[in-house]
């Protein structure tokens, strides 16, 4: 069947879709390219931005080499937090500003490069924090133009930032996640170099994956871009258009690849045979989900990972609390899942596929309870926590869950059906434990 039989067009809807992705390198060793690629993106004056932790990694020096050996001036900013805030954000912006840089570089995972997007973004158009940040937290105001060059180097897989306009961020006092989202904070060039990857933790590799499957998920079952009405002109066009022929391929691929290997890259460090194709998936979904966009259990993780209680991860820092993202939204995913199911059942049938199930007799009805199973069994592999409940979350924290997922109207919109105050509720609630 072609992809595009799945997308019916309706009068005054929308009738074409874009495809668009950072120019990506993918590939064993790739990073030692690095100062080429900079050279010839103009760069002179390098801001290498990574994190304390992944300061220490070869990954970092051998890219600071590169930068070097091709001439370029590099400065390295190694004080990014894990999970930005907004506090984050701005010292990044400073450091920046204050070093009248020509060129970005970030190695680390998705809060490295989301800060230097950032910093790349206020340092050329400097403005208030808010100014650019999504509504109905920030003004949401456009980019008014190109940013300085940026190569994203990622050390994870899960987050997908080298291929995304997204940059996302916690307000402290507010005690939620937000983001910026434009298309002109995409890198400039992506590297993807798999050999970063026989660092991660166990845990770590678990979370990264079902933050790919989460993108990938989450892209091939929002509402079809045919649903949204058409722009009144092509600039109109939104960055997350709803789920696209060119979405459904990369991420039936994306989901295919995590469920087939997470469990031996979790239990082989050094084997590339497994963690390879998890970035490879990473690199599909995250194509896949920038033109598309997520919905219903990433608006609920921005709540969960604001509001944290006490939970401190195995592999992560242990300076202050906090539930990485993977894990934030796979906790949430089930539940979801049996909700929406019956509402974009083949799409939710397709994932299910991908991960193994025989779907064959399977009602519209049970569409979303056969993909929650799959994903819980998935999760009881993996050894990430049982719902919000094992990260410390209750019955009286759902209120305030519920308010803060409310604003996240850009992705709740996204879904397949609508999604009410009530519902979220509920969503949280069932998300509390599954086993």
């Amino acid at each position: 069947m072609s992809p595009q039989s799945s997308f019916t067009r309706r009068d005054g809807g929308e009738y074409a879709y874009t495809i668009e992705a950072t120019k990506l390198k993918f590939g064993v060793g790739a990073i030692g390219e690095i100062g080429a690629d900079a050279k010839a993106l103009g760069m002179t004056r390098v801001a290498l931005y990574t994190d304390p932790r992944v300061a220490k990694l070869e990954h970092v020096a051998n890219a600071a080499r590169s930068l070097r050996d091709a001439g370029l001036d590099a400065e390295i900013y190694d004080q990014v937090e894990v999970e930005p805030t907004d506090r984050s954000f701005l010292a990044g912006a400073e450091f920046a500003r204050a070093g009248k840089f020509d060129g970005f570089v970030s190695v680390g995972g998705g809060s490295v490069m989301d800060t230097a997007k950032a910093s790349n973004l206020y340092a050329t158009y400097p403005a208030d924090l808010l100014t650019y940040v999504n509504l109905p937290i920030g003004k949401a105001q456009p980019v008014s133009g190109p940013l300085m060059p940026h190569i994203a180097c990622p050390t994870t897989f899960g987050t997908a930032s080298e291929c995304t306009g997204m940059a996302i961020f916690d307000m402290l006092e507010m005690e939620m996640k937000t983001g910026i989202a434009h298309r002109e904070l995409r890198p400039s060039l992506g590297i993807l170099d798999p050999a970063s990857l026989t660092s991660l933790p166990p845990l770590v590799v678990a979370a990264n994956a079902f933050d790919v499957f989460s993108h990938a998920i989450e892209s091939l079952t929002a509402k079809p871009y045919t649903e949204r009405p058409a722009p009144e002109t092509p600039a109109l066009r939104p960055m997350y258009q709803g789920a696209n022929p060119y979405s459904e391929i990369a991420c039936s691929e994306a989901i295919r690849l995590i469920a087939a290997n997470i469990e031996r890259a979790m239990q082989t460090p050094d084997d590339l045979s497994a963690r390879e194709p998890l970035m490879f998936a990473g690199m599909l979904a995250g194509i896949g989900f920038g033109n598309s966009g997520c919905h219903v259990p990433h608006a609920m993780s921005y709540a969960v990972a604001g509001l944290v209680h006490d939970y401190h991860p195995e592999g992560w820092p242990d300076d202050h609390a906090m539930v990485p993202h993977g894990i934030s939204v796979i906790v949430n995913a089930p539940a979801v899942y049996r909700l929406i199911g019956p509402s974009a059942a083949a799409s939710h049938l397709r994932a299910a596929e991908a991960m193994g199930a025989d779907i064959r007799n399977i009602s519209d009805a049970r569409a979303g309870e056969v993909l929650a199973e799959r994903v819980i069994g998935l999760m009881r592999a993996t050894g990430v926590p049982n719902g919000l409940a094992e990260l410390g979350y209750g019955d009286a924290d759902i209120d305030a869950l519920t308010n803060r997922t409310l604003p996240q109207k850009r992705l709740l919109d996204i879904a397949p059906r609508d999604i009410s105050r009530g519902d979220l509720g509920q969503l949280f609630k069932d998300s509390m434990q599954y086993w």
